[in-house]
């Protein structure tokens, strides 16, 4: 997806992990989508460059949808519909 169509998403929960190391933006991604229901869209927002190799990675492995990513003015936007 590219940004417009990513800042067009119907955001289910919001991850704010700004601030945090790894694994924090990871483990709270996985606590929160593990409240989720299926079709549902999760947006973490991260100021660690790793969450932006590592979470789409994760959520590959589990089955779910990486949608993509925007970079804001110092943090990344990430987004993963369960």
């Amino acid at each position: 997806m590219n940004k417009d169509e990513l800042k067009a998403l119907s955001i289910d929960k919001v991850v704010d992990a700004r601030g945090t190391a790894c694994p924090g933006p990871l483990m709270a991604t996985k606590k929160t989508i593990g409240e989720m229901k299926p079709g549902e869209i999760v947006e973490v927002l991260s100021s660690d460059p790793a969450t932006k190799r590592d979470v789409p990675k994760w959520a590959e492995k589990k089955g779910f949808t990486y949608l993509g990513d925007i970079l804001e003015d110092g943090y990344f936007r990430l987004y993963i519909k369960k």
